[in-house]
């Protein structure tokens, strides 16, 4: 075989390797498949990105960088179970209060303290503001969704009607976030839990604060608080997205409000993307 041919058949070959990598194997020709083949056990595909499943507990893991390097691994790739994280020492937060600290507010000394996982059947972490909330992602190799990834995530998500408190979305029966999964109606088309209801979700983007409440008139009676900068208010406003467990009809997947970044409260938690 000369030496071009030898060529010519090596980058040929190379050709047909890459074109098996950018398509799946079952795609029809011509036709490549998502960028995204697999997300990790813990999250669903939502158009480019990996979004959690299910909204995150967030703990303080003992020891990060050294007795539980491992553990932190395995958070890090989607797979800890809460068996993991106990069996590790982890201490959930944000169930009752802000006990973040020493992680702060301003997101200083969050850096390897706090970790947000998405579990099935555990409590969500509330009481967490943005910039904890953004840390929690970043030390488990996640981030904040922005609002446009959230909202491909949500959609399929039932619009609340009457809760029935077993299987609807928990936006009306219950006083508090109840364990994530568990109200098996309140799933999205790409498999997400609790996408409305339960708790508000921070998202990445940040907009001028607004200065009412003007709802999507006859749209959809979700809440919409995102209507004009308020010359008043000297902070930006982060969004939520969702609504709550006591919004009722407001709740939705087109719901959506602005609150200070740096505010915290037991309805407000969060949601990580990569």
């Amino acid at each position: 075989m000369t030496g071009t041919k030898a060529t010519g058949l090596l980058a040929l070959g190379l050709l047909m390797a890459a074109a098996g990598v950018a398509g799946s194997a079952g795609a029809a020709p011509g036709l490549t498949s998502s960028p995204l083949k697999k997300c990790g056990p813990d999250s669903v595909v939502a158009g480019t990105v990996c979004l959690d499943k299910y909204e995150a507990s967030v703990w303080r893991v003992p020891h990060p960088n050294t007795t539980n390097a491992p553990l932190v691994k395995k958070i890090q790739l989607g797979k800890a179970t809460h068996d993991d994280l106990t069996q590790g020492g982890a201490t959930q937060l944000g169930l009752t209060e802000n006990d973040f600290a020493p992680c702060e507010r301003d997101g200083t000394n969050c850096a390897d303290d706090i970790y947000a996982v998405s579990l099935p059947s555990v409590v969500p972490s509330a009481f967490i503001d943005w910039f904890q909330a953004q840390e929690a992602c970043a030390n488990a190799g996640k981030r904040l969704p922005t609002s446009a990834e959230w909202q491909v995530g949500a959609y399929g998500t039932p619009d609340p009607g009457p809760d029935n408190g077993t299987t609807d979305c928990n936006t009306l029966t219950a006083e508090e976030a109840v364990p994530t999964g568990s109200r098996a109606g309140c799933v999205s088309a790409r498999g997400a839990f609790d996408m409305v209801g339960n708790l508000q979700e921070w998202v990445a983007d940040w907009a001028p604060a607004p200065m009412a409440c003007p709802g999507w008139a006859s749209f959809s009676d979700d809440q919409m608080c995102f209507s004009g900068a308020n010359g008043i208010s000297n902070f930006p406003g982060a969004l939520l997205r969702g609504g709550w467990f006591a919004d009722g009809p407001a709740a939705g997947p087109l719901n959506v409000i602005l609150f200070p970044p740096f505010r915290t409260t037991g309805f407000v938690g969060v949601r990580c993307a990569r």
